[in-house]
């Protein structure tokens, strides 16, 4: 088989992301989570189980503080985050997830195992590992961001 034109790796590799984030979402809308959008899901994982300030929020997703804040007020009305008072530092707010938020994530993290699941069953577990290492040894160990919504829209 000839090699294909080198613009066809990124638009596969996008696709793959692009299924398993859709496969994704429509699972956790199955489980009562339909209002989870992509990026609540790197907003989710960026507020994380401490919490974080509206400015780191920005910081890691790779946006501004004001856009992080509107994100963490769509977060809020689903129920998925709060803003709460920093213990250590009375002039600042936290972003922290609420049990909803936690379970929205944990939820997450199992359906993923799921559709890795899938795809070994598809590909073979062989060629899934060998995916997953040969793409750790392209993109380093830095592994990835979070900062995929700020990284597209930039």
């Amino acid at each position: 088989m000839a090699d294909a034109p080198g613009f066809t790796l990124p638009l596969l590799l996008f696709a793959g992301f692009r299924t398993l984030i859709d496969d994704l979402h429509a699972e956790l809308a199955r489980q009562g989570y339909p209002d989870v959008r992509p990026a609540y899901g790197f907003a989710m994982q960026a507020i994380g189980r401490r919490g974080v300030s509206a400015s780191e929020l920005g910081k890691r997703l790779g946006v501004s503080k004001q856009a992080a804040g509107k994100t963490v007020d769509r977060l809020e009305s689903l129920g998925y985050a709060e803003r709460a008072d920093d213990p250590e530092d009375a002039r600042r707010k936290l972003v922290r997830l609420t049990p909803r938020g936690v379970d929205a994530l944990a939820r997450s993290a199992a359906i993923f195992d799921d559709l890795r699941t899938r795809w070994v069953r598809e590909l073979g577990a062989g060629r899934v590992r060998a995916l997953e290492a040969d793409l750790r040894a392209v993109v380093g160990e830095t592994g990835f961001g979070l900062d995929v919504a700020g990284w597209f829209a930039g």
